[in-house]
């Protein structure tokens, strides 16, 4: 890793205390706490994804007036020895064209059990299930590599969802679509992810947060605000308080690869970290926080002019292994 800016903020900054969280759980530290800094689950205490259906409907210009609904992934799930492992969406390389023909194959069979099918984009559908409002649902990230079983939907309708679930693979077994892709190496197509639900007319409580850079990527397109904003950018809107989500490391880790997690890494610290640490030495930034996260903990570091001054503190990445 050649990112020196970033082990000065690091090393220079103070650290809040390490919170862990359940690998168990049906959404990564970082998604769970996005969640409540926009104020979309201020409540923690249910173990399920995050209500956010709705904001990536509107994002697509999609408004429904009533209704529960979820969003739907067209995902490959690996087949292991003894159990099914989800692969990572972003890599599913789903064509518009391919998702239109699987999507008329799978919503008759929804419509025949009374629930809607819409569809946003080649890797994004949404479903209209009332009675399924109780599911608990798990993010595909917190998903991903992991045996399904245990993150697959929860609740009274658990058996209704893997049932249309299961009709929806036979359908897509052995379609043209699915024989074209693996004709030239590509996974097939062969099930979906529900999760997300929230209730038509939600909103969002109130947030502390002025403005949202790069959350577009965040599964639903949560916030989608300049999107490809510099740092330089941001600072001239005179945000207040702003958020900005930094999800390149996901896919490789996800994939394991670490040759491409680290190049993005080092992207990062040119891109990011290193104007960040000028910013705040030319003072045309206070502070900020940096929020770390992994697969079962987040930590905090604030760092401002101030603790900038702490040239007697080695610059260090240790608190990347915290």
């Amino acid at each position: 890793m050649q990112t020196p800016a970033l082990a000065v903020l690091l090393a220079r900054s103070q650290a809040a205390a390490t919170q862990r969280h359940d690998a168990f759980a049906r959404a990564l530290p970082h998604e769970r706490w996005l969640a409540r800094a926009i104020g979309l689950s201020p409540d923690d205490s249910r173990d399920t994804s995050a209500p956010l259906a709705l904001q990536a409907m509107h994002q697509r210009a999609i408004t429904p007036e009533s209704g529960v609904w979820f969003l739907l992934n067209p995902v490959h799930i690996h087949i292991a020895r003894d159990h099914l492992v989800l692969t990572d969406p972003r890599r599913l390389a789903l064509s518009d064209a391919d998702a239109h023909t699987l999507f008329a194959l799978a919503a008759p069979l929804f419509e025949e059990i009374g629930q809607q099918l819409v569809y946003g984009d080649a890797g994004t559908w949404f479903l209209r299930a009332d009675g399924w409002s109780t599911l608990q649902t798990s993010t595909p990230d917190a998903t991903c590599g992991h045996n399904i079983d245990i993150w697959m939907p929860k609740g009274p309708a658990e058996r209704d969802w893997r049932k249309v679930q299961n009709e929806i693979q036979m359908h897509w077994h052995d379609n043209a679509v699915n024989r074209a892709r693996e004709s030239v190496g590509l996974n097939p197509v062969n099930s979906l992810w529900l999760w997300g639900g929230a209730q038509a007319g939600q909103r969002m409580t109130t947030t502390e947060y002025t403005a949202g850079f790069n959350l577009g990527n965040w599964r639903s397109d949560t916030m989608k605000h300049g999107a490809n904003a510099t740092l330089a950018d941001i600072i001239a809107t005179h945000t207040p308080r702003g958020l900005l989500m930094l999800d390149a490391l996901i896919e490789p880790a996800l994939g394991e690869d670490l040759s491409e997690w680290l190049l993005r890494f080092n992207e990062l610290e040119a891109t990011w970290f290193a104007p960040l640490l000028q910013a705040l030495k030319d003072k045309s930034l206070t502070s900020c926080r940096l929020i770390l996260t992994h697969g079962s903990a987040i930590r905090e570091y604030s760092v401002s002019r101030t603790t900038l001054r702490k040239f007697w503190l080695k610059p260090s990445l240790k608190g990347l292994l915290q």
